[in-house]
């Protein structure tokens, strides 16, 4: 079965739609059953965006977004100096 990839705002909604199902007697594995994902999604989407706004959850990917960037820029700019480094030890000793 091909995994299936949910949007945040998507989660929020499900998780949404479980609380009601509770509300109205349902059983979390019902519940998670009748939305078509199993009971350990569930539980990590609760453990993940338990108690968030569609608009935290899109700011929250958003900052990941940028986080990743600054990390590769930080991760090329240490190369760039340590590749820099390595040229003027070897022009010290050489020269």
């Amino acid at each position: 079965m091909p995994k299936k990839r949910f949007a945040a705002e998507q989660i929020i909604g499900k998780l949404r739609e479980v609380e009601v199902l509770q509300a109205q007697g349902a059983s979390i594995q019902d519940a998670a059953r009748q939305l078509d994902i199993t009971e350990q999604t569930y539980y990590r989407w609760r453990k993940s965006y338990g108690g968030m706004r569609t608009d935290q959850a899109r700011r929250l990917k958003e900052l990941e977004k940028e986080n990743a960037r600054l990390k590769k820029l930080v991760g090329e700019q240490a190369l760039e100096m340590a590749i820099l480094k390595e040229a003027r030890d070897f022009l010290s000793k050489n020269c």
